[in-house]
Parts: structure tokens; sequence; C-alpha cells
């Protein structure tokens, strides 16, 4: 799998730019500032609908545009697809496949596969537990689509369930400090609550089954490649902290995988057991948006305890690990980003990435100087500056 070519209009830094690729290696070279991580972001958009960098859609849209276009032709084996998405800050994106337009933009998910690399994954190890989240329910959809229509079922339960539980939680009394309650919203929140309880156990316990079998499958490809980046610095081990009753919680951080009914029953104890604290508080106290990813290396926590260096190599043998089980699901090659990625590496770690995505059928690379990168990744380079892209000779 690679792109063949992409188009912005008024994307990011982007008026309008054309750019050609391919297979092999791409390297966007340029000052910090004038556009690098623009281009890839988008390529990654196409992928996934999401940014990296940023939560909502309204920064991707150049100043005084309105919209945003994006435009990818995407090749897997002898079959070319294109990709357009236009990006409509405050009303529906749009997206079109093969130039027809389809119902929902989700429904171009699947058709490029990539795995983006970025400054920004350190927090995959130093920051909180939503970008570990994140990364374990991005990769569910890029391994399997669907998971995006699930992942939105178990979040506007989820919105519902607080907005019943804040109109059934004490609230300061006007002019004093003493909590009090609304008898008569509590009455009406906590009769519907049973039906949004089973509502968030089903959708629930289905999001957190698919989060442990993708564990499982990720977790062997983590310890390998953190092994080949670091050189053998230490073992990485990756385990899931849930929000369920201790019981349960301690089964699935041991590597357990119970199907879903098991899941479903589970949950809906654990919602009981936290029914008046949840009432209390006025928000939902179990449940995947409440679960971590726990990394280790050894038997410490990565999480304060490793190096700088250590935690780079951390959040990219995640990354490295998450696009090795890409390729062996599908058979063939996500497309891999790195963005800025050789800065913040020592000439080791520089080389043995390097010999690592030697072989990946297309890869697309971000620096700010040419020494970044090192000797041995060949590939054809761009110049970016100031919202141009300048294709320069292919060195094969």
């Amino acid at each position: 799998m690679h792109v063949r070519h992409v188009s912005l209009v008024d994307f990011r830094s982007y008026a309008t730019v054309e750019v050609p690729l391919g297979p092999g290696a791409h390297l966007f070279i340029g000052p910090n500032g004038h556009g690098k991580t623009n281009l890839v972001e988008a390529v990654a958009y196409l992928s996934t609908l999401e940014s990296h960098r940023v939560a909502t859609d309204a920064p991707l849209i150049r100043f005084g545009a309105t919209q945003a276009i994006v435009r990818g032709a995407v090749v897997r084996g002898e079959r070319e697809t294109l990709v357009e998405l236009e990006i409509n800050p405050g009303r529906a994106n749009r997206a079109r496949l093969g130039r027809a337009p389809v119902a929902r933009p989700r429904e171009v998910l699947g058709t490029l596969r990539s795995v983006l690399f970025a400054p920004e994954d350190l927090a995959l190890v130093k920051g909180d537990p939503g970008a570990r989240r994140r990364f374990l329910d991005d990769l569910l959809v890029q391994r399997q689509p669907r998971w995006s229509g699930v992942r939105a079922d178990y979040e506007r339960v989820l919105k519902q369930r607080n907005a019943l539980l804040k109109s059934a939680a004490p609230v300061l009394r006007r002019g004093s400090r003493q909590r009090v309650v609304d008898q008569d919203a509590r009455a009406s929140a906590l009769h519907t609550l049973d039906v949004w309880d089973a509502n968030l156990a089903a959708v629930g316990a289905q999001l957190v089954y698919a989060r442990l079998r993708l564990l499982r499958d990720l977790r062997g490809r983590v310890g390998s490649a953190y092994d080949q980046v670091s050189d053998g610095a230490g073992e990485a081990r990756v385990t899931y902290r849930s929000s369920l009753e201790e019981g349960i919680a301690a089964a699935l951080a041991g590597g357990a995988v119970p199907e879903v009914p098991e899941l479903v029953e589970a949950f809906t104890g654990s919602l009981a057991a936290a029914r008046e604290s949840e009432v209390e508080r006025g928000i939902t106290l179990v449940g995947p948006h409440r679960d971590d990813v726990i990394l280790a290396l050894g038997e410490m926590p990565a999480k304060g305890y490793a190096s700088h260096g250590e935690s780079w190599s951390f959040a990219l043998g995640l990354k490295l690990a998450a696009y090795h089980l890409l390729r062996h699901d599908l058979d063939e090659d996500p497309v891999l980003i790195l963005d800025d990625v050789f800065a913040e590496l020592d000439s080791g770690r520089r080389a043995r990435l390097a010999e690592i995505i030697a072989d990946c059928e297309q890869v697309l690379i971000t620096a700010a100087v040419p020494d970044d990168i090192p000797a041995s990744l060949q590939g054809r380079r761009y110049a970016v500056a100031r919202g141009s892209v300048t294709p320069g000779d292919d060195p094969s």
C-alpha cells in the first residue's frame, strides 16, 4: 500500500499544493514552521480522519479560508482509489471515494492505513491515560474500521449517562456551602439510569474486549520493537488496568481475555457497586473511558522512571509494533510516517531505526536538516519552504 499523489487546498499553511509520491522513502526537509508536519499530517488525516496535533478540525483550515480539501491517490496492489475529504468546521465534513460521495466520512476508513510517530507521542509514556487509550482505540479502527462506530456509540451513551448523573447529583444551595438534592430530578434520573447502565455495559464490554484482544496481539511485538530500537537495553512490558471491580480487573491485568457476556456481567456489577459514588459525584466512574495501559521496563513503570531516551524508545516501539501488527493483519504494508523523529534519537538509535524501516513499502519522513537522517537511509528528497514543496532528484 502506498500513496501515489497528495493534493491539498487551504489545509494548514498550504493554499494549494500537489505532491507526487510513490513507493520507498520520502524525505521532506526544511526549516521548522515551514509546513513539513502539515503535509504528513494531511496524509495521516486521510487514513484516520483525525489530527495527531489538535482535537478539532478548525485549526486545519488555512487562515481566511472556510474549508479545506485533502485528496490522496491510494495504491493497493494493482488498484488505485482516490480519497477526497472536505473539512468544514462547524458543519458536517464530507467525503468521496473514487469520486463518488459517501454517506458518512467514516466510510472511507480502511482505504488507507498508516502509522504515524511524532514528538507528541512521547505522551504515550509520560502523559495521562487518555493518550494511551486513544492509541489503542485508533489502532482498533485501523485494524477493523467498524470499531469507529462502536467507539462513537460508547461516547454517545456515556455522554447521556453523565447528563443523568449530573441531574441527580447534590448541588450547592445558593448563598451557602450546603449541598442539597433536587428530589424530583433525582427520582427521574434514577428511574432512567438502569436503562443507560445496560446500554453502557453492552457497548463498553465490546470495547474492552476489543482492547484486550488487541493488547494480546500487540504485547510481544512491543517487546520485540523496543528491543530492536534500544539494542536490548531492557524488557518492555504492557498490561491493561481496568476500572471494573478488583477481581476481574486483576484477571485482565494478568492477560485474561474474557468473552463479551462475561465482561457485560462484570460491567453491570461494577456499575451497581459504584452507583452511590457516581450519583454523589455526578460522573461515570466505571468503563473503558477510565481504564489505562500500564507501560513498564522490567518491573518498574516507565512513567516517572524511564530516562528520556528510554521513553522515546518505548513510544517508538509502540508505534513500530502497531505497524507490524497491521502488516500482519493486512498482508500488506501500511504507510509509515516519521515526523521529526530522527532529531530526537542518538546516533545508535538512528541507525537501528533506519535499518528497521528499510523494507517498508512507503515511509514519509520529515527533518529540519539533512544531517538528522542517517546516510544509510536513501530516498527521494523534497525541499519544504514557506508553503511550497519542491521534489528533488530520486537517488534510485
